[in-house]
């Protein structure tokens, strides 16, 4: 008996994104299905990983996942090469922790200098990643911008609170921005309408619908973005249909079924395996849900991402 395999009809797509400079330039988007329904439509570009780099030494690592890195972690610059000529890294994320007003609190022009730094000495995408504080960002993220004009960086989180300052900022310095907004499909809707309005262009605008860990509100995220797919490609919503990013690192490895030791949870096993699996899985789920671009931290977790995404590409 022949059995007919229900297919869904696609009338919008997913826009095709292009970032960064020269020769090594790579492309995001494009899709005209859902993730990895190759049965039904196309995705001409695979989801790309973008290894995290600190702009000072982190303080809060679990050893696991500093040990990767203990010899770089005091210079961002040889962090990033290792990264790329170590780790094969596409993309960096430049993560401006250090500018946290709550934290070191590094003034806009020494953050802006450490950009610069790592932007002149690598060649792949750069992704800037604030503090997440509103005014802070807005003072540092437009610092950065100027100083690294015509280097095509990936500049974010943007939210309601500085879309104009920095919106304008982007588009003055033909940067591409990431539409940062809390788990909220309207409110993500909300903001790329707001940065349309404030005419940057759609092939320099990324979604950020916020991130979720296993455990700690990834159902949230994966519902938010199913909605948002859904909206793109079968309801053709165009102010949705843009490239997802996420920035699931720092949010996997703060969590404390990662950080507590094995003497304290010892059902909870070996602790370097447990990060290494918890980052792994978070990220799968999210590229079920259709990241294009996860930000990631453990070679390990990467490495299995990596050869998850080439199998689901072939099948």
């Amino acid at each position: 008996m022949r059995i007919d395999i229900p297919r869904v009809a696609y009338t919008g797509t997913i826009k095709e994104i292009t970032l960064g400079r020269n020769k090594n330039k790579i492309t995001i988007g494009g899709e005209s299905c859902y993730p990895f329904h190759l049965f039904e439509g196309t995705m001409p570009n695979p989801p790309k990983i973008a290894m995290e780099v600190y702009d000072s030494a982190p303080e809060d690592w679990p050893d696991s996942a500093m040990e990767p890195f203990a010899d770089v972690v005091d210079d961002p610059v040889a962090w990033a090469r290792k990264c790329i000529d170590v780790y094969g890294a596409e993309m960096i994320a430049l993560q401006m922790a250090s500018t946290d007003p709550n934290g070191k609190n590094i003034p806009a022009d020494k953050a802006a200098a450490i950009a610069k730094k790592v932007s002149d000495e690598i060649e792949v995408p750069l992704i800037i990643w604030g503090c997440e504080n509103v005014d802070k960002d807005t003072e540092v993220l437009r610092s950065i911008c100027e100083i690294c004009e015509g280097r095509d960086l990936i500049i974010g989180p943007v939210v309601e609170g500085n879309y104009r300052a920095i919106g304008a900022t982007a588009i003055a310095y033909n940067h591409t921005v990431i539409a940062s907004t809390p788990i909220d499909i309207n409110l993500a809707k909300q903001l790329n309408i707001l940065l349309g309005n404030l005419n940057v262009p759609d092939d320099k605008i990324i979604i950020d619908p916020s991130i979720g860990p296993i455990g700690y509100g990834l159902e949230y995220t994966y519902s938010v973005m199913e909605r948002i797919r859904v909206a793109a490609l079968t309801q053709e919503d165009e102010r949705l249909q843009y490239p997802i990013i996420l920035n699931l690192a720092k949010e996997v490895w703060k969590i404390k079924e990662v950080n507590v030791s094995e003497t304290e949870a010892p059902l909870y096993g070996h602790k370097k395996s447990r990060g290494v699996l918890f980052e792994a899985l978070t990220a799968q789920c999210m590229l079920m849900a259709g990241a294009n671009i996860l930000i990631m931290r453990h070679p390990e977790a990467i490495g299995l991402v990596k050869e998850s995404i080439k199998d689901l590409m072939n099948s």
